[in-house]
């Protein structure tokens, strides 16, 4: 009964707060300690007795009202603070000062008249001769209390109020709340000091979400002024605030000692801590401080301190414990157990994603580090399993693009291409054809299943995903034939009339594969024969694209024909090959199909996906030619790849243009003499035999034609002579034989870089708050107020 006494007495408070239109005296501390004294216990308590309606109507009608509870709430903070919030009273007000701003500011945030509000002096600051911001005083105090002995963190000093330090004049190095980077001890835990930590984290996350209320073309070019401060150099608590946030998430291990369904015997209070550190961690990474406040003012944002920590990290120790825990985390939901549902899951593979993103955009040391061994495959397998579980689920095309986006980043690395060779134990269950072979067909058998079988929001990611294959191929040593057969079938699908004739970028896809070809044949020929002989068995194909008819009534037959199968000319579907490949296949045991989203699943929306040609620069693989290569091109080769056979001569390469490059072709031609505008992709746009014929001229098919003139005849000639119906025998041909000096002069490799733009920069910004809103459901911090940046839609 007195606990509900308490809670109608907070309610009360409530009803009387916003049903006066009067302002309320602020020196009435008997009405205002009502709200944060004992009378709630929880967060879920402070949003079902504050609705959110009441909050806007108090907003609205009487804005001094609000404004005196959110200064009086941080006012109480400030003073358990100055009292170094040394009774179990005072701590219990701190935390119900935090979920009372945790509940209010989202609905003053939502109005742009309330933001100056935060940034203007505390009405005391006349009295005592110094302006600080409401929002200052905020962050300052809960930085404080976030290093609070006895009540967020464990007293390293003799216990006893009396003896207690003074938080203002606390080291809160010493308190930094788990070991690891820049800290090598391990403090005890504490469920009580780790659930307080997560609420107070929770209100610094509630201040930055200032961004989510500007819609997407202003939150470009809006700098966050709350998390400028906290990462700026006046707050003295940025380093031990960053390294315990950074060792919070990389030292949290969800299965500990392995004890079967332990988790469900005792509640994990870390988990709640790691995933809201984590959350902090990767919005404070996304602000950047190159530019001005905004674009009317001149005043700059001070350094990035978390930025500028997390790029100076350099010791190898440092870097395995990082790329540990994020591995750890991101393997957690795949392992398989014996007991089902024994073992705990945590689901932050998303924002764990982001942190891997920013820790390699910002420490270029840590990328190499990662690509110096095999433990970037503890990264991409996870990747490949949520590309290939999500593909068929709308409301996961955010998670799709940030894993393409990894890989895209990665495999402009020489290192992620040879660590591909590695070979493939299937540990993790996928809804994939059984295969035996390495890292590289795991990934090309994921890619082929995302393209062919994934949800047709993925169509943006065609270029990506093949420019990945392309990146790679050069490093290939051995394919597998499942492998082998689906590029097979990609090409074989890309390349059937209609569908290069429907849309202006199509034929793209079709310059990208062959590349790869090209790539795999010239610099890894003697591992690869279940590809050569592949591409003998579908040479069709190759002498169909080479035979492409270029003539209007050709083309107008081509898409009639595509017309009249139900498919509309223009149609982003990708064709379904006949052949047997693209017959179902028995997926590996233990996997499940994927699903699409749940009705109902809240889903919120992504900006459009960059362009490849805007994501990516193009590199060439052998330094030394690269002058001559690409006279304008700055930045670091790559090294050549380990040749299993003919290394490209650096005077061979001298000879080629870039301009005979296909892909960049491709994109310079790509509109050229089409009807109703050159690329355009408007209903208008239709496919003429000048636009064909300029960009079948350039496809690369020269290398893999040669092939085709050496080998098919000795292919045939000795199956007619020894009776051959067994594929094995000719594959056994194939591995010894060699194509050295008949095939054309080696072309050189050219490496397409992810290169930084403010396409993917606001991409990430956008996806990253719209994996925040949705994970944050309790208590549901922005739900039903007003978010701009993206739209909450019903999948």
């Amino acid at each position: 009964m007195g606990n509900a006494d308490t809670k109608l007495n907070f309610r009360k408070a409530v009803v009387q707060l916003t049903s006066k239109s009067q302002p309320i005296d602020s020196s009435d501390d008997a009405f205002w300690d009502q709200f944060w004294s004992e009378s709630v216990t929880n967060v879920q308590d402070v949003f079902a007795l504050v609705p959110g309606a009441e909050i806007r109507a108090l907003r609205e009608e009487s804005p001094n009202n609000l404004a005196m509870l959110v200064y009086k709430a941080v006012e109480k903070l400030v003073k358990t603070v100055d009292s170094s919030c040394r009774t179990q009273r005072e701590q219990q007000t701190a935390l119900n000062c935090a979920r009372l701003l945790t509940r209010v500011l989202p609905y003053m945030l939502e109005d742009p008249e309330w933001h100056s509000y935060f940034w203007s002096s505390l009405p005391a600051a006349a009295v005592e001769n110094e302006s600080v911001p409401l929002a200052q005083s905020l962050i300052n105090a809960v930085c404080d209390l976030l290093f609070c002995p006895d009540f967020t963190v464990a007293s390293t000093k003799r216990s006893g109020p009396e003896r207690a330090e003074e938080l203002s004049s606390l080291d809160s190095c010493e308190y930094i709340w788990a070991g690891g980077v820049g800290f090598a001890r391990s403090p005890a835990r504490c469920a009580a000091h780790e659930a307080a930590r997560a609420e107070l984290l929770r209100l610094l996350l509630t201040c930055f979400s200032e961004t989510i209320y500007r819609p997407a073309h202003h939150a470009a070019t809006h700098h966050n002024k709350w998390i400028a401060y906290l990462t700026s150099p006046d707050n003295r608590h940025a380093l031990p605030l960053f390294t315990s946030l950074l060792n919070t998430v990389c030292s949290y291990d969800p299965v500990g000692l392995g004890l079967p369904y332990n988790h469900l015997l005792f509640a994990d209070t870390l988990e709640p801590l790691v995933e809201v550190a984590l959350q902090i961690l990767i919005v404070t990474l996304d602000h950047d401080t190159s530019n001005a406040v905004n674009e009317d003012s001149d005043e700059s944002l001070p350094d990035n301190l978390f930025i500028n920590y997390l790029s100076r990290i350099h010791r190898d120790e440092d870097f395995q414990l990082v790329l540990r825990g994020v591995t750890r985390l991101l393997n957690n939901p795949l392992a398989q157990t014996y007991l089902p549902n024994s073992a705990k899951k945590v689901a932050l593979h998303q924002e764990l994603l982001v942190l891997f993103w920013k820790m390699c955009d910002y420490n270029k040391k840590f990328m190499y580090y990662v690509l110096k061994s095999s433990d970037v495959l503890e990264v991409l397998v996870p990747i490949l399993y949520h590309l290939n579980d999500s593909r068929a689920d709308q409301s996961r095309v955010g998670l799709m693009h940030i894993g393409v986006f990894i890989l895209l980043l990665l495999s402009g690395e020489r290192n992620f291409g040879v660590r591909l060779n590695k070979p493939y134990a299937a540990a993790v269950p996928m809804d994939i054809p059984v295969f035996t072979g390495t890292h590289a067909d795991l990934l090309v058998v994921v890619f082929h299943k995302v393209i062919t079988t994934g949800h047709q929001r993925l169509q943006p990611l065609f270029d990506c995903l093949l420019t990945i294959l392309v990146n790679v191929s050069p490093y290939l040593k051995t394919l597998s034939m499942v492998a082998s057969t689906k590029l097979l079938h990609l090409l074989e699908a890309f390349s059937t009339p209609w569908f290069l004739f429907s849309r202006p970028q199509n034929h793209h896809l079709v310059f990208f594969l062959l590349e790869m070809f090209n790539n795999i044949i010239q610099y890894q020929f003697d591992g690869n024969s279940n590809l050569v002989y592949t591409i003998i068995r579908k040479r069709a194909v190759f002498h169909g694209l080479a035979n492409l008819p270029h003539e209007r009534a050709a083309i107008a037959r081509s898409l009639a024909a595509a017309q009249g199968k139900g498919r509309p000319a223009g149609a982003k579907v990708l064709p379904r090959s006949r052949s047997a490949e693209s017959l179902a296949e028995a997926a590996m045991e233990g996997s499940r199909p994927a699903q699409p989203a749940e009705p109902g699943t809240l889903n919120p929306t992504l900006p459009d996906t960059p362009a490849i040609g805007a994501m990516t620069e193009r590199e060439s693989a052998h330094p030394p030619a690269r002058e001559q290569l690409l006279p304008r091109r700055s930045g670091d080769g790559e090294d050549c790849p380990d040749r299993a056979t003919q290394e490209p001569a650096v005077t061979h390469t001298n000879s080629l243009r870039v301009t005979e490059e296909p892909e960049a072709d491709a994109e310079a031609e790509g509109g050229a003499g089409a009807e109703g505008g050159a690329g355009a992709e408007g209903e208008g746009w239709r496919p003429s035999g000048e636009w064909v014929a300029a960009w079948r001229a350039r496809l690369p098919l020269q290398t893999i034609m040669r092939l085709l003139q050496v080998l098919v005849p000795q292919v045939e000639k000795i199956c007619i002579d020894k009776g051959l119906t067994d594929e094995s025998e000719i594959l056994r041909f194939l591995q010894h034989g060699t194509l050295v000096g008949l095939l054309p002069v080696p072309h050189p490799i050219l490496i397409r870089k992810y290169q930084a733009n403010a396409g993917t920069a606001a991409w990430f910004r956008t996806y990253m708050w719209g994996v925040i809103y949705i994970r944050n459901v309790d208590p549901p911090i922005w739900y039903d107020t007003d978010v701009k940046l993206f739209e909450i839609q019903r999948v």
